[in-house]
Order: structure tokens, then C-alpha cells, then sequence
């Protein structure tokens, strides 16, 4: 019997779990797309994906089951088909971070159907370089898309929503990275409480190279009351899951707070949102001041403002409710402006979480 294993760059020797029966592995070249590996007739006819792929030569194995569509995911447990999920990654000039935010969804113990990565005109070979990291990756699985002119991340975003084509949207921007047990986390969660519409989590800073942050039990789920002074911040992007048929898209008129305006229409138009009590992405840069411009912290305050006049012109927040929280913003951002000019200090990055 054979084996087919892509080969990318280096292959450690792999486990299947199933029966602890073991493929017999090695050092391998990068080389052909397809190899052959013998296996013994009583271990039956297998195949190994190699879904993900890192930098630095490093790769994650998945072994599959001969069922159509079952796949196994990192701790070797049959997890029935892949998740209905598609995952939107808009992608600007990020040729040099994309590779390792595509890593950690192929990482996934249960993986998601499908990825779709949005270059928005970048002018840096970053399309070229998303092409390149799909034909690495089982066929069909990374579908690039293009805009015809750079949009910001709301079009990026709503062009990946459009062309999505499983029941639920995680979205994940492309310097940012996922804990492993992410979707599979999420979607016990779905499951157990079918009326969420959108779901989110804890995200950390840390470093790029760290390992992800460990789960800390019990796992909670906090439903979002609805009413606007709850959101002390925007739920993180990339801990967004949330149902594909929801009558909302990003503002495309908006470069700034766009996710933040979105959020808050579903949850003020009566669409049931949670928040899971565990980190499971990473952003690995400051998410806010990052650049060292107070003009951009400037910018995000005046965009938030904005954006609580533009629910107030909806009926979605009264009066009292918007000036109550221009004033916690401005609280706020007189505190991100302090945080700002501490951390720009040497030796002020560190891990820590966001809530």
C-alpha cells in the first residue's frame, strides 16, 4: 500500500494516532509535490495532508481518514467534517506576516472549510505572495481574491463575506495568529447555545515566536447584554465568529472604528452576542500606538465618536446613552495616550491580555 505525503520543506516523523500505528517518516528535501511512503498491508490505506506550514521550515501533519471529508485533527481525534466555516483574512502590504497567520489556521485542531485571503491593491508583491502560500496547501482550500483598487479592510472584509461559502465567518487579520484549540472552542460553543449570532474572545500581545498562551478552566461564556456601555471596547476582530446570513456588512466609507460600527448594529439590533473567557488569538504588535503616531490614536477617538453618532442617527443608542459614552472614550483615550509613550520605552513590550 502507499501513502501520499506533500512534501514542503523539512518532515518530521508522523503519528498516526489511530491504532498507535506509526508512518514511517524522516528527513525529506523539498521536492515533488507527491511522494510515496510503503506501509505495511495490515495498517490499510491512509493519507497524510500537510495543511500547515510555518516559517523556518517547520510544518504541521494531519492524518486523514479514507472517509470523505473526515479529517483528524492535531490531537488525532476523528472530528466528523471540516467545520462550516470560512475564514476572511484581508491583506494589505503583508507579505512578510501572512505566512504565519495562515499557519495558525491550518494549525486548527478542527479545521475550518475553507480560507480566503483578500489582497486589497497592495503594491508589494503581497498578491504574488498569497498565491504562493495557497498552491502549498491542499487545492482548494486557500481561494486568493483581489480588489480592483485598495478599499481598506471593510471592502477587503465584505468581498471575502461575499465569496464565503460556509455558515459561519471567523475573521483573522493577517499580522494576527490563532490559538490551536480556537475553532473547536467556538464551536462547542455553537453548539451548545444555537441563538448566538456572533461569538468573540480574549486576545494578548505577545511576541511572535512565543507559544500560544494556555487555556485557562472553567471555560465561560458571557452573553452581551444589549445596550452599548457593555462594549467597553470593540470585541477583537480576530475573535470574530459570526453567522454568514446576518443582514450587516462593514462600512465601506470607513477606514477607522468600521468593526467596532459593526458590532454594535448586530448587538443593538437584538442579535444574541458572547464573549468566551479564554485567549485564543494574538495580536504581536501593540493594538493601539503600535506606530508611534499620537495622530493615529487621534484619529481612532474621533472615528469611535463618529461611529456613536452614526448608531444614534440609526435609533440604536438615545441621547443620554451616546454622551455617557463619548465620556468614558475620552477617559480612555487620555489613558491609551499615557500607555502609548510608556511602552514606547525600551523594554516596555510584553504579553498581556485584553479583555
Amino acid at each position: 500500500m502507499n501513502i501520499d505525503l506533500q512534501v514542503m520543506d523539512k518532515l518530521r516523523p508522523a503519528r498516526h494516532v489511530a491504532g498507535s500505528r506509526w508512518v514511517r517518516g524522516g528527513e525529506y528535501s523539498r521536492g515533488p509535490s507527491a511522494a510515496p511512503i510503503s506501509l505495511s498491508a495490515s495498517q490499510g490505506h491512509l493519507r497524510m495532508d500537510i495543511l500547515g506550514w510555518m516559517e523556518g521550515l517547520q510544518v504541521t501533519e494531519r492524518p486523514v481518514s479514507t472517509t470523505p471529508g473526515i479529517i483528524r485533527g492535531a490531537s488525532g481525534i476523528d472530528v466528523g467534517k471540516r467545520a462550516p466555516v470560512s475564514v476572511v483574512v484581508p491583506c494589505f502590504r503583508c507579505a512578510d506576516t501572512i505566512g504565519s497567520a495562515v499557519a495558525s489556521v491550518a494549525a486548527q485542531v478542527v479545521l475550518p472549510a475553507e480560507v480566503l485571503l483578500v489582497d486589497d491593491a497592495s503594491d508589494d508583491g503581497t498578491l504574488e505572495r498569497l498565491e504562493d502560500i495557497a498552491r502549498r496547501y491542499p487545492d482548494g482550500w486557500i481561494k486568493v481574491l483581489a480588489m480592483p483598487r485598495n478599499s481598506g479592510p471593510s471592502g477587503a472584509r465584505n468581498l471575502g463575506w461575499e465569496h464565503a461559502t460556509q455558515a459561519w465567518i471567523a475573521f483573522l487579520d493577517a499580522d494576527d495568529s490563532w490559538h490551536p484549540q480556537k475553532l473547536r472552542l467556538q464551536l462547542e460553543v455553537l453548539a451548545d447555545d444555537p441563538r448566538i449570532a456572533l461569538l468573540a474572545h480574549k486576545m494578548n500581545v505577545q511576541a511572535r515566536s512565543d507559544p500560544p498562551p494556555a487555556l485557562r478552566y472553567p471555560l465561560r461564556v458571557r452573553v452581551s447584554p444589549r445596550h452599548l456601555l457593555t462594549l467597553r471596547s470593540p470585541f477583537p476582530t480576530a475573535s470574530i465568529m459570526l453567522r454568514r446570513n446576518l443582514p450587516f456588512r462593514f462600512d465601506e466609507s470607513r477606514r477607522r472604528a468600521e468593526d467596532f460600527l459593526l458590532w454594535a448594529q448586530i448587538l443593538l439590533s437584538g442579535y444574541r452576542c458572547a464573549k468566551i473567557n479564554q485567549v485564543l488569538a494574538s495580536w504581536h504588535k501593540a493594538p493601539y500606538g503600535a506606530g508611534g503616531l499620537s495622530g493615529d490614536l487621534a484619529a481612532m477617538y474621533r472615528a469611535a465618536v463618529d461611529t456613536r453618532k452614526t448608531l444614534y442617527a440609526q435609533g440604536l443608542i438615545g441621547q443620554p446613552q451616546m454622551y455617557v459614552a463619548h465620556a468614558i472614550s475620552l477617559v480612555r483615550y487620555a489613558r491609551r495616550r499615557l500607555l502609548t509613550f510608556a511602552r514606547h520605552r525600551p523594554g516596555a513590550f510584553g504579553a498581556k491580555s485584553r479583555h
